[in-house]
């Protein structure tokens, strides 16, 4: 798997896991569960991680919905 995507914003976690399963990606939120350890504070980014056949797919969608801004470059850098 490979990750696409790294925030701390739930709005647009729950924003981008509703448009991949809109499409048929599978993916998975990594350190969804984190706030247990952080005391719910919100700082540790959740990652969003798709297989390597479908990171094609799932940065055009996520580009086309407007999140665009918040795909990790290639490398794993932020854009």
């Amino acid at each position: 798997m490979i990750e696409i995507m790294r925030t701390n914003d739930i709005v647009i976690i729950s924003a981008v896991q509703a448009a991949l399963d809109e499409v048929d990606v599978p993916f998975f939120i990594a350190d969804s569960h984190m706030s247990v350890l952080e005391g719910s504070l919100g700082f540790l980014p959740r990652r969003v991680m798709v297989l390597d056949e479908d990171v094609a797919e799932a940065r055009r969608v996520l580009t086309g919905c407007g999140f665009g801004e918040h795909l990790l470059r290639e490398g794993g850098s932020p854009t």
